[in-house]
Parts: C-alpha cells; sequence; structure tokens
C-alpha cells in the first residue's frame, strides 16, 4: 500500500468545521506572537474537541511552544479520534496490517493521518528521553509503512541502525 498515493481528497479531514471554530483558530494564529492563541484554541478545543483541524492545530501549538507532553497528550487524542472512525484498535501496539487495509476501506487519510500522528508520538516520546516508547513508535509506522513514505526509518537510522526492529524491516 502506498502512503503517498492519493488524490483530491482533503489532507485529512473530510468533515466541515463549524465557523466559530474556524474564525477561533484564525485568531490563534493572529495572535500567537501576542500570548493569546492558546485560550482561542482551547475554546476551539470545547466546542468541538474531536475535530481534526482542532487537535492538529492543539497539537502544533504546543509543539512549537516546545511543551513536548501537552503535544503528546494531543496527538493520542487524534489517533484515538482517528482509530474510531477507521475501525482500528484502541491501542497502537495492537494495530497489524490487516487493520490498516480495513481502515482505508473507511478513509485512506485517516489511515495516513493516524501512522504520521503516531509518528509525531514517537518523536515526541524520543525528545522528552523516553527512547524504549519512541523507538517502538517509529518502528510500528516502519511495519506497516515498509517503503517509508512516511519517513519513520529516517529518523531511527539518525539514531543507529540497531534501533530499527527485524519485524519493521521486513516488508
Amino acid at each position: 500500500m502506498d502512503l503517498q498515493d492519493f488524490e483530491g481528497q482533503q489532507l485529512y479531514f473530510d468533515e466541515a468545521m463549524p465557523q466559530d471554530v474556524e474564525q477561533l483558530i484564525q485568531a490563534a494564529s493572529e495572535q500567537y506572537s501576542q500570548g493569546g492563541a492558546e485560550a482561542c484554541l482551547r475554546k476551539a478545543y470545547q466546542i468541538a474537541p474531536t475535530h481534526l483541524s482542532v487537535l492538529v492545530a492543539l497539537y502544533r501549538f504546543y509543539y512549537y511552544q516546545h511543551r513536548y507532553q501537552d503535544a503528546l497528550d494531543i496527538a493520542f487524542e487524534a489517533m484515538a479520534v482517528a482509530a474510531l472512525r477507521i475501525g482500528f484498535p484502541a491501542h497502537w501496539e495492537q494495530l497489524q496490517f490487516a487493520d490498516l487495509a480495513n481502515g482505508v476501506l473507511h478513509s485512506f487519510t485517516s489511515v495516513r493521518f493516524y501512522l504520521l500522528a503516531l509518528k509525531g508520538a514517537g518523536y515526541l516520546n524520543l525528545r522528552m528521553g523516553r527512547i524504549e516508547q519512541g523507538v517502538a513508535m517509529l518502528n510500528k509506522v516502519i511495519e506497516l509503512d515498509s517503503s517509508d513514505r512516511l519517513g519513520a526509518r529516517v529518523l531511527l537510522q539518525a539514531m543507529g541502525p540497531a534501533v530499527v526492529s527485524q519485524q519493521a524491516v521486513q516488508p
């Protein structure tokens, strides 16, 4: 399955965003340098807590503020929302290739989003010194994306070739 092969679909989010939420996200962008962004994003989250655009906006905000634990919490929320929508198991460690294939029947872009969120969570764990957890998460992405279209292998190879698991190496 080629995780870069998609055409014309919205990148991840097929659902319409309420106008007030869209305005809050725009306001957060405009108020970032003045310190008002988080309040706007939290309000958007209160209105639409399962909208993936809101979760991504919060994730990015926390990431760029170097609030990695907050970003990781949001990554897990986004994964849970996506998993529910595409029939993935509740925990990423249980995810198998068959789940990926079934998920694509619901939404290819949501499957790709989930794997990118898992990659992001793995990277955040590495940044916070949780090496074993981060490596396990990135190896799961590699296991499911054997062509490394999402770039998880590059992150692990930067740590040394021994961290890429044998299971992840096999296509």
